[in-house]
């Protein structure tokens, strides 16, 4: 997990030196969790998912280790969308909300997301969504691509 200072907050050069470090732990009942960071742009991204049977919770921090807003995403019936809601913070609209929907589609899992970035930074928040779903599809939790119309099975 994240190094944390006595005043609660990682320093800069304990998060510089675990940009890209990564750690890998199975717990009981099927539950992994993976931590890393990213350095992106000169800032420093921090990632924790959590594997649970069914349903992931990812955490995205900038910079430090505050929680940030929590929006809960599930695909829905019986159009195949994605329901998302704001629990903790933000709005429908925020940054994270858009997050929790595209890997609900990505993974076909309910999806946790906790996100601490400043808001009016789209090129931020993209690169993060790149960096965690590059890690999910390394760590094998994407969706398998459909055939395509007509190849179902």
């Amino acid at each position: 997990m994240m190094m944390m200072s006595s005043s609660g907050k990682q320093s800069e050069s304990e998060a510089a030196s675990k940009a890209g470090a990564a750690s890998v732990e199975d717990g009981v009942g099927g539950v992994q969790v993976t931590t890393f960071s990213e350095l992106v742009d000169d800032v420093t991204l921090h990632f924790q998912i959590i594997h649970l049977p069914k349903q992931i919770f990812a955490w995205i921090g900038c910079n430090s280790a505050k929680f940030g807003d929590l929006y809960a995403a599930a695909p829905t019936r019986p159009k195949n969308s994605v329901s998302v809601a704001s629990i903790l913070g933000g709005a429908s609209d925020n940054t994270g909300s858009g997050i929790a929907r595209r890997l609900v589609i990505k993974t076909g899992l309910n999806v946790i997301v906790a996100c601490n970035m400043p808001k009016n930074s789209p090129m931020l928040e993209a690169n993060a969504e790149k960096k965690l779903v590059e890690k999910l599809i390394a760590l094998g939790y994407s969706r398998p691509k459909s055939p395509g119309p007509g190849l179902s099975s």
